[in-house]
Formats: C-alpha cells, structure tokens, sequence
C-alpha cells in the first residue's frame, strides 16, 4: 500500500479531550476519530489492527472447539425480564421503540438470545457439550464514557456461550475457554494475567478476568509476588488478621458514655476519647431488596460492596438514606451500633469474630457504648468476609505481602451454573430420561478495548510500538526526496514489490514531505520495521534499516531482504 492511496490523518498535537496516552495515540496516530462522546469512527489503520485482532481471537476460538453463529443486535426484552436483568442491567441497557412503540433493547451482551436459542434445538445430553461465539458489536449506555475505546457506548465484543450435561463436564469447556484466553492475548503481544474476579450482574457461580497492568486501569488487582495468587479487589482476600481483643472481666457489660460531636472513626480516636480505630465498630446500614440490615466493620477496614452483593445474593442494594435509617434506629450515622438490635438483620465482617473490648454507636445521637464483645452483646444473623483487601496484608494461599495495581480488563470468564438455562427453559434429557437444565459458562473478550490496552502497554515517548501480529503493516519503506525514475525511488519499489511478493504487509510513505515528517510519522503509527532509503546511504550502497524503539542499522541493498524477513519471523 502506498501511503498517498490510503488515509493516515496524524496530528501533531495531543487532542484536549484524551486524557491517557493510548486514547492519545489512537487520535494522533489515525486509528479513530470521535463521533461524540463514547462513539468512534474507525479508520482504515485502526480497522486493520482490529481485524488481525479478531483473526487471533477467532482462530483460537476454533481451535478450541466454539462454533461461529451471529445474533440479533436487536432484543425484545421479555427474554430479559425472564432472566430477570431487566432490572439488574438497568441504566445501562439502550432501549429503543419501533414505529408501534414496541420496546426493543440494543444488545450488551447475548446470554439470553443464545439460551433461547439452544432452547429450541437441543434437548439432549447426546447434542452436548456445545460451545457458540460471535464477534459483533455491542451497546451500553454508559454514564461516564471516557478513555476512549476503554469505556465507550458501542464497542466490539468476542462472546462466547457453552452448554454442558453437568457440572464436571463444564467445567471442561470453561478450562478450554481460559486456555484458549491465555493463547490469544499472548499472541496479541499483550501481557495479561488471569485473576479471580466477582460474577456481578453476570451472575453464576465463579469467575477469572485476564488483566492487563497499567496505571490508567479501571480496575485494581490485589496479588502476591510469588505468583500464588490474583484477584480483582472487588473479590481478593487476605489471611486477615482478627481484631485485637481487651481483657474483659466476664461480668463486664456495655457502658455508654457520651461523645458530643463524635461522628466519625477518627474523631473516637482523638482526645479525651483516645479509642483506637481497631477497636472500634463501624456500623453501615444498607437496604437490601426492600429491607434494611447492619453491617458491622472494624472502623479501619473499608467494605467492599461486591463482596456484600455477592453475599447477599443481589444486585438490589443500596446505603440507606440518614431518613430511612434515623426512622429505623432513631440516630443518625456516626451514633449507630447494633448491641440489643433484634429487628434488623446484622450481617459481621468476619474480622470482628471473638472480638471484645470494642466501642460502637448507641443508637443514641452523641453516645456511644465501650466494653462490647461482638459475639456476646450484638445478634449476629450471619459472617462474612465483607472486607476491601489493603496491600500489606498476607496472601491467602502462601502468607507473603499482597501487592495492588491497576490493570484493565480485557476478557472475563464465567462459570454461570443454571441460571440462564432454568429461566429461559433451555432443559435436555440426561441419560436416565430426567429433565435437567444446561449447566453454561461465557466467555469474553473486549476486541476494541484489547486494541487499546496494547497502545497503553506498548508505547514510547515518540508513540505506538505495535507487536508484530497486530501491527497495519509490518513494514514501512521511507524513501527520501525521492522523484518518479531516480535510484532512490527504484530501490524502493523494487523493495517493496519482493517483500510483497513474500506475503509481507508493507506500506511505503511515497509523500512528498521531508525526511523529519516521515520518520516522526512512522515513529507515531508505530510500524514495528522501518527502510529509509536516501541519497548518502546509497552511495554507500546500502539502506538504513529500524526496528521501532531501537537505533538505525545499516544494511547492505542486497541483503536488505533477506535481514527484513529474518526480523519478521523472529
């Protein structure tokens, strides 16, 4: 391809709009334009990066056994309701009317039109295990879209539905799924690791996030050095240490005290009070579907709202309003406690088992009780690990110092049991005769937000270092003040015409621009092989070859072939 016949608008100047570095260079580089906020025009480099991506990915897919289908952009939402995410999925489904004023629903995601279907077809053990994919753009009405192809309206997803007679052999078709995972990013150039991550409003029973470390990530990912263990903060745990206890004598009960003014962990903490936050009860009040409970923290630890939804077994939750709680426990937040509440549920922080000595709210505006032992003096319905993991703590698995990072999620995995497959009836005969739902999984794979996440990982100070799988072209021949007929432009085209010849994808910057433009261009687009051919070189009899991010090397015109090819298969 010759740079004059396509279109590689680049800019000079970062667009105010970006604000990290690989929403910048898909900008500057000429990969994207924006529509408006969360939408993007793709142009024809960043539809090429994004076709050797969904070459990889379906390649993969193949390759572990997923049959290719396509389905509906468009859903009527009854399947919806009867999975029961029409709620769940909420502010971010688009829904739209047709000329009937029928409601219709743009797709995020396709669990229930794929259940629906296999529905309909399979009814038997003997048509199982199947595994179904698609790569077909998807819509979510995000409310912040920002950071590009990162957290846009419409995007392109590779998703994956496998159903299984029982529960051993899906998770076979999930290993096969997490297997065929690590392969595509690894070909991508990427480096993602798999973490244990939470279902949300997926729903099912486990699930891993392929992560991609990078500062400007969305997510944060708490895991240990030795490689032992990974998770997404909004699952990870932590060998937790339990709350440090005063000694009690066993006839001491609560005494309150008064704390005029005292409505916050750091405020008990500081003079006369003097208690510190480890031995305090922090005490949040949360409606859960239609009803209120307690959840009890020790007052240094944060709770991980995942966890508790997770817990609890529904998205359906919220913090209370201070009218809701002060109608329910008569004070307001920072006076609250759970000691001699019958009425709600009080749901504990396992960190708070066996604890004595604390201090906690008494329900009382400007008081609150000390001398409280969790397990003696607080009805505690059920325990759970409701906390958000500190880096520091030890590793559950081997005990050393968890570290947290950023990362961007690039692909998710989900072992989602029977949820989908009993409500929307997808049922098959086992072996006995007897009438069992698909037990399913999905699969994944964020295909422009993957684009993106190798621009944050693969950069420099000049622009994009694109690994060679992914990359528009692989080769970029830059000659210089080249005119129709000279030497220069000879040994170009006869360049270009052997290394297309050997299936090599090469474009050849046949501007009329000077020498700094055309290096700086190619520098920005990142074509990982660059050729610069030039008057001084020649007379040299040799061509300046450059790997991108290395230094320039020169090579012998007739040997200049052979060094290329040798570098791509390389």
């Amino acid at each position: 391809m010759l740079w004059t016949q396509t279109f590689i608008p680049t800019l000079k100047e970062t667009p105010a709009d970006a604000e990290i570095s690989s929403h910048q260079l898909l900008l500057r580089a000429g990969l994207i334009r924006k529509l408006t906020g969360g939408l993007y025009t793709f142009l024809p480099l960043g539809v090429r990066v994004l076709r050797k991506i969904e070459t990889i990915v379906r390649e993969e897919m193949n390759r572990a056994g997923a049959l290719e289908v396509l389905m509906p952009a468009l859903q009527p939402p009854d399947i919806w309701q009867k999975s029961g995410r029409y709620v769940t999925f909420g502010e971010f489904l688009f829904r739209a009317l047709d000329h009937a004023k029928r409601e219709w629903i743009l797709g995020p995601t396709h669990e229930e039109v794929i259940t629906t279907l296999v529905a309909g077809e399979i009814n038997s053990y003997r048509q199982m295990p199947k595994n179904f994919y698609q790569i077909q753009t998807k819509f979510r009405d995000e409310l912040r879209p920002r950071f590009g192809l990162m957290r846009a309206k419409e995007f392109v997803m590779k998703d994956a539905y496998s159903f299984d007679a029982s529960d051993e052999a899906a998770q076979r078709s999930y290993q096969k799924m997490y297997d065929a995972y690590v392969r595509i990013f690894l070909r991508c150039g990427l480096r993602a690791m798999p973490v244990e991550a939470d279902t949300g409003v997926m729903g099912g029973k486990f699930s891993h996030e392929f992560m991609v470390p990078a500062e400007t990530g969305e997510s944060e990912v708490a895991y240990c050095e030795t490689g032992d263990y990974a998770a997404n903060v909004e699952k990870a745990t932590s060998r937790a240490t339990q709350s440090s206890t005063l000694n009690l004598q066993p006839s001491t009960s609560p005494e309150k005290f008064p704390t005029p003014g005292a409505v916050t962990i750091e405020a008990l903490t500081q003079p006369p009070y003097g208690v510190a936050a480890t031995q305090q009860i922090k005490t949040l009040v949360y409606l859960v579907e239609s009803e209120l409970a307690l959840i009890l923290m020790r007052g240094d630890h944060q709770l991980n709202e995942a966890k508790l939804a997770g817990f609890l077994g529904t998205t359906n939750v919220r913090p209370a309003t201070d009218d809701e709680i002060h109608a329910a426990l008569g004070a307001h937040a920072g006076s609250l406690g759970a000691v001699r509440v019958t009425k709600l549920p009080v749901y504990a922080d396992e960190v708070l088992r066996g604890a004595s000595g604390m201090t906690t709210g008494a329900n009382e505006d400007g008081f609150h009780l000390r001398n409280v032992a969790v397990e003696r003096d607080i009805s505690v319905r059920r325990w759970a690990d409701l906390r958000l993991v500190q880096a520091g703590e030890p590793c559950p698995v081997c005990g050393q110092p968890l570290k947290i990072r950023r990362a961007i999620e690039v692909g998710h995995v989900f072992k989602l049991g029977t949820k989908y497959s009993e409500a929307l009836g997808a049922l098959f005969l086992d072996e006995s005769g007897k009438q069992k739902p698909a037990v399913m999984g999905c699969y994944g794979i964020g295909v422009t937000r993957t684009m993106q996440a190798i621009i944050e990982q693969c950069q420099d100070k000049d622009g994009i270092l694109w690994p060679l799988a992914v990359a528009p072209y692989t080769v970029c021949i830059t000659p210089l003040n080249a005119t129709p007929g000279s030497t220069i432009r000879t040994v170009a085209d006869k360049l270009y015409a052997d290394l297309t010849g050997r299936g090599v994808e090469v474009i050849m910057d046949d501007r009329d621009e000077r020498p700094g433009v055309k290096f700086k261009d190619s520098e920005l687009v990142g074509f990982p092989l660059r050729v610069g051919i030039g008057e001084k070189s020649l007379a040299r009899g040799e061509v300046e070859l450059k790997v991108r991010g290395g230094a320039m090397v020169p090579v012998k015109i007739e040997e200049a072939l052979a060094k290329l090819l040798e570098l791509l298969q390389g």
